[in-house]
């Protein structure tokens, strides 16, 4: 098949873009564009109009900035991969990339459109929630800042209003002590996780844990914080123990389904397993071993 006809625009602007968007309620963002037009070509997407955000200047970016780590929403997933300050602090982020896609596909592929897409099998959403990141929404209206928490409604759909642009993801600035893992299986590379799990950890001076967090890929219609389970892990110290009650409650939060991937109960054993994983990974990141 072949997409429908649609018309094609190219705005230099932020403001411009808004603007076309609020004019045409049938558009659509081209970002990277390896999700909407794949989706374009067998018509399961109809836009009267592709708005090309790609000209946009000053959304690509990776700094830290006071207590966040801010990223431009056009920026690539291979500046991240290649990213000093990512690989250094950023473990978990680190992880999330390198497993996205292929090389070729990092290479255009955008962090922003990876979120924005709000693919439950995408593998951005879940690490965000693990980090307990913000994204900044651009309209009318100006800028508003929303919690991860708050992003992902359903299946493909988000928060964001038609006439609003993701431009940018804020993640917590590294601390002293803190780090995470990323575990995914694929069928093959470059697949969608069959299942995946995000872990980030900051323990305490005396080892016990600060703070948790763990976000799960595919396992539900959007991507699921495991909250019970975070909650489960804060202020203990992590051995065999609370990695085997934090990865219970993580699966029991999952909502997997049978498909050619494999059956319910596989899916909930993948969670309980990489949770184990990805936590005693964290752990070994947080006190200064591993990469």
């Amino acid at each position: 098949m072949i997409p429908a006809s649609f018309d094609y625009t190219c705005p230099k602007t932020v403001a411009e873009a808004v603007s076309l968007l609020g004019q045409n309620p049938e558009a659509k963002i081209l970002a990277g564009g390896h999700s909407l037009i794949p989706m374009m070509r067998f018509r399961m997407a109809t836009p009267a109009m592709l708005v090309d955000i790609n000209q946009l200047e000053g959304l690509s970016y990776i700094k830290e900035e006071g207590d966040w780590l801010e990223i431009g929403a056009m920026t690539r997933e291979s500046e991240l991969d290649r990213s000093e300050l990512v690989r250094k602090s950023y473990s978990l982020l680190a992880d999330t990339t390198r497993v996205i896609a292929d090389p070729l596909v990092r290479n255009l592929a955008t962090v922003g459109g990876n979120i924005a897409h709000a693919d439950p099998a995408n593998d951005h959403p879940a690490t965000m929630l693990a980090y307990g990141a913000e994204v900044t929404a651009t309209g009318p209206d100006g800028e508003r800042s929303i919690p991860i928490g708050d992003f992902f409604l359903d299946a493909f759909t988000t928060s964001l209003s038609h006439d609003e642009i993701l431009t940018a993801i804020r993640i917590p600035r590294a601390v002293e002590k803190s780090g995470g893992a990323y575990f995914k299986l694929e069928r093959k590379v470059g697949d969608y996780a069959t299942v995946a799990v995000a872990a980030q950890l900051v323990l305490n001076g005396d080892g016990k844990i600060a703070s948790a967090g763990i976000g799960l890929t595919n396992v539900g219609l959007t991507p699921i914080k495991a909250t019970a389970a975070e909650e489960a892990l804060t202020g203990k110290v992590l051995d065999d123990a609370s990695i085997k009650e934090a990865a219970r409650l993580a699966s029991e939060v999952a909502e997997p389904i049978e498909d050619q991937r494999g059956s319910e109960e596989y899916k909930r054993h993948l969670v309980r397993t990489f949770t184990s994983r990805a936590l005693r990974k964290a752990q070994e990141r947080a006190e200064g071993g591993g990469v």
